[in-house]
């Protein structure tokens, strides 16, 4: 399988054909997504007619930048025109978007072409649900293991080869955990770098918009076209967009990276596999030259409480009206999680608001005295998918939450596989609007790796 930057290099010298790239797709996705379930609708004829255009403008006139010709496609949340958006929810199962999503439409003006639509949890929270229109996305890595999520049906599709990149969205870890747990990269950029209009909110103050693929090089082009201003979104970054791949270069020697081992040691610990895989992150940081320090941050438990509280208080507003006159139609583990929120008070929304300004600043002091933090991301690999239960967001702390009630920059890599041979993860972190530092350290971890070379064995599916 190639990358996003090897099949864009190939187009552009015209030794791969956009079509046959996508046809070799559309081939894969016939043949193995019956078991997966990463796509709740493939768009053949549409995707075809965009790959011989795409062609037809490369042969002309050269490719207008590294995605064009590229297949990829979008969480179904993203609103795609003329195309249902379901938020993989009965509600919205006959829901026909008027307009694209602006990261979608700026995805279409590099020249990407889009080969359908992704499993998500029901409206990015509620999963793996089997009581929804269609079933759970399946972890390639093993059928009987657990995405994460919500961003399911990309970190699937991705890691199956179905598709080199895709979108997902972040509101507690959402692009970060499938990226773990299916074995691929992922990137929740700084809150507000990626325009939201037209993705359907699960908590507006957490939610971010991101990229995943199989390396951070893609993960860069991606974001490279997904970010920038919007208008329409009121909490969008008007800020300059540098060039995410030129930023990748250069040296990370000396750069101050802080271990957040408490995270992992005490505050939620984790199997013995991920606490090897961060240690050798670690010694891979410090052979590349980076100044490895213990650093110490608020509990992983005041950072889920505060988050978990904003988050169910601004999803239980989006859901109010219908899960008061229609909650029927809502899967079991989205209605009775979003449900509690029903129950917080203006005042705990305020306290948690309030903690969410200590936070931030404790984080700031940290970030006085390191560039980048380096933690974990999931307490093991995937577990399987019958065990996660409809309370288990509630049941632990979250190592993905402080950086999105933060809205700081954070990247999920490959680290490795456990005995079961199933992905290992970690998370580079940094401080608002320092994403490409935090890209630059993670691709050359992954450039130090050998893990990117090893892929799920989909043929040896029953």
């Amino acid at each position: 399988m190639l990358t996003i930057a090897e099949a864009g290099g190939m187009i552009a010298e015209r030794k791969l054909s956009p079509v046959e790239l996508v046809q070799s797709h559309l081939d894969r996705i016939d043949r193995i997504d019956g078991k997966l379930h990463a796509f709740v609708k493939v768009t053949r004829e549409s995707a075809l007619t965009e790959a011989k255009r795409a062609e037809a403008e490369i042969m002309a006139r050269g490719p207008k930048g590294p995605l064009h010709g590229i297949p990829i496609a979008h969480k179904d949340i993203y609103s795609t025109r003329g195309l249902p958006t379901t938020a993989h929810s009965k509600l919205l199962a006959r829901h026909v978007s008027d307009e694209d999503a602006i990261t979608v439409s700026r995805l279409a003006a590099a020249g990407t072409v889009m080969l359908g639509k992704l499993a998500t949890h029901e409206f990015a929270w509620g999963g793996p649900s089997f009581d929804l229109p269609w079933p759970p996305a399946r972890n390639p890595w093993n059928l009987d293991h657990f995405t994460g999520g919500s961003s399911s049906g990309t970190g699937a599709a991705v890691a199956a080869g179905f598709i080199l990149g895709g979108t997902g969205s972040d509101t507690g870890g959402s692009i970060r955990l499938p990226a773990a747990f299916c074995g691929v990269t992922g990137f929740k950029p700084t809150y507000g770098l990626c325009p939201r209009t037209g993705i359907l909110p699960l908590a507006n103050s957490l939610d971010h918009a991101g990229p995943l693929a199989w390396t951070v090089e893609d993960c860069a082009l991606l974001l490279q076209v997904m970010a920038g201003h919007d208008a329409s979104d009121p909490a969008s970054a008007n800020v300059a967009i540098p060039n995410f791949r030129d930023a990748l270069s250069g040296s990370i020697k000396g750069l101050r990276i802080g271990f957040v081992r408490h995270f992992h040691e005490i505050d939620y610990p984790v199997d013995e596999a991920s606490k090897k895989a961060l240690d050798e992150a670690g010694n891979v940081f410090r052979g590349l030259g980076a100044d490895l320090r213990d650093v110490e941050l608020p509990p992983l438990q005041d950072w889920t409480a505060c988050g978990m509280i904003i988050m169910l208080s601004e999803a239980y507003a989006v859901h109010e009206e219908w899960l008061k006159s229609t909650p029927e139609d809502y899967g079991e583990f989205f209605r009775d999680r979003v449900l509690v929120g029903a129950f917080l008070s203006a005042a705990d929304y305020v306290h948690a608001q309030r903690k969410r300004r200590e936070l931030c600043a404790a984080l700031a002091r940290v970030f006085e005295e390191v560039d980048l933090l380096l933690c974990a991301i999931t307490p093991g690999g995937a577990p399987p998918i019958n065990d996660v239960t409809k309370m288990s967001s509630f049941e632990r702390p979250s190592f993905s939450f402080p950086f999105n009630v933060a809205g700081a920059p954070a990247l999920a890599v490959r680290a490795g596989f456990d005995e079961a041979g199933l992905p290992l993860g970690v998370q580079i972190a940094g401080p608002p609007f320092a994403d490409t530092q935090v890209l630059r350290a993670g691709h050359h971890y992954e450039r130090a790796t050998t893990w990117p070379l090893k892929r799920p064995a989909l043929d040896a599916f029953p």
